[in-house]
């Protein structure tokens, strides 16, 4: 185990100084560096919250490593999409050994979102490794709730390996209420919140959101060369529909089009990088959704969309609103705009009156002032960086 973890130690060293040596400053993810973390882990039984996106490279994963130290990893929790990150949105995953390792692979998504005392029987400590995107609706950040609320239950201290929010440099959008609250939207945050998932999760610790506000025995291993205004682009897909840096931008605002009749690109190559429908004016771009990787049945499937195409789109910092209103206002029929549960993903009841009474994208953004200016209070609590 020692010359193991000898020569991993120097991959790191070496590779990070030769950014170094190269005038870069390349961010290192709280996953790489082991030195800071693989003695609390020795001689205890782990249990890991990871999936394809828990790497240290393109070719190791947080586990293979961690095995590889000889460290003894009891259990393996995987959140929406699967450890191989390649199940639909909504897709049920369902509890399996992973052919490589023999681990345990138990889901957390599907019928069963915490884990039971039961599964945590024996584990001695939790590790927490998953790439989030910054997103209130990007459901790893609730699965890191449930995550933390379980550990404190049973007493378990939790290590959660940061990294970068490639949407982490703005701050964005309603603040969740009360009445609207879901797997998909836990806290009483913004669309988008401008956190890394480790300060994440010293919020959800310190504004007492756990059940009965227990507290979590919360370790977080700090980003190195990392500011909330650094560009970060991801080495692999944190999910099947978010194939690169452009879509996981455009995330916030076109999935406010997702509880809607209107397609935001399942089912092509474009996903969340494109919109339309049948039923829009005709336009110059067109598409047509089919089964594919990430999205077995797709909205609108075989049907030829008009739509907008913004691959090329200079996104900017603030959830777009002017494809969601220009959509209903050009649709035929607005009554059928909205699919049940629009307000689960908008986070208000508001924003689906707003925009079917016609009010302007600067009226509606006006609404969200005073929530945004009491989260940001909130949120500078618990900044890292």
């Amino acid at each position: 185990m020692k010359d193991s973890f000898k020569s991993t130690f120097l991959f790191f060293l070496f590779f990070n100084l030769g950014f170094i040596c190269l005038g870069q400053q390349k961010i290192i993810t709280g996953a790489e560096q082991i030195p800071k973390y693989i003695d609390i882990l020795k001689d205890q039984n782990i249990g890991i919250v990871a999936n394809k996106s828990s790497i240290l490279s393109l070719s190791s994963h947080l586990i293979d490593t961690l095995l590889s130290l000889g460290i003894n990893i009891n259990k393996v929790f995987v959140p929406e999409h699967g450890f191989r990150g390649d199940a639909d949105a909504g897709e049920k995953i369902f509890s399996q050994k992973d052919p490589k390792t023999g681990l345990s692979i138990l889901s957390l998504y599907g019928n069963q979102r915490k884990p039971t005392n039961e599964q945590l029987k024996g584990i001695s400590t939790m590790v927490f490794d998953l790439q989030d995107v910054g997103v209130r609706f990007y459901t790893y950040i609730s699965t890191l709730h449930y995550i933390m609320d379980a550990c404190a239950e049973n007493n378990i201290p939790l290590i959660v390996l940061d990294r970068p929010n490639p949407n982490g440099h703005f701050i964005d959008g309603p603040v969740l209420e009360n009445d609207c609250k879901s797997f998909v939207g836990m806290h009483p945050v913004p669309i988008v919140y401008g956190m890394t998932i480790g300060e994440y999760a010293q919020m959800i610790n310190g504004e007492g959101w756990l059940n009965n506000q227990i507290k979590c025995q919360l370790k977080v291993i700090k980003l190195k060369n990392y500011t909330h205004k650094t560009h970060y682009e991801l080495p692999l897909r944190p999910s099947p529909n978010l194939p690169n840096s452009q879509a996981i931008a455009l995330y916030p605002s076109l999935c406010l089009l997702e509880p809607t009749i209107i397609s935001v690109g399942r089912g092509t190559e474009m996903q969340f990088q494109i919109f339309g429908h049948p039923n829009l004016p005709k336009s110059k771009f067109n598409f047509t959704p089919k089964p594919n990787f990430g999205a077995k049945y797709p909205k609108l499937e075989n049907k030829i969309c008009n739509g907008v195409d913004l691959r090329k789109y200079n996104t900017k910092n603030k959830i777009e609103l002017k494809w969601i209103l220009d959509s209903y206002s050009n649709f035929p029929e607005p009554k059928s705009f909205f699919k049940q549960g629009f307000y689960r993903i908008a986070g208000t009841k508001k924003l689906k009156t707003q925009i079917e009474e016609g009010l302007s994208e600067k009226e509606i953004r006006r609404s969200w002032e005073e929530g945004l200016i009491n989260f940001r209070g909130i949120r500078l609590k618990y900044l890292l960086y």
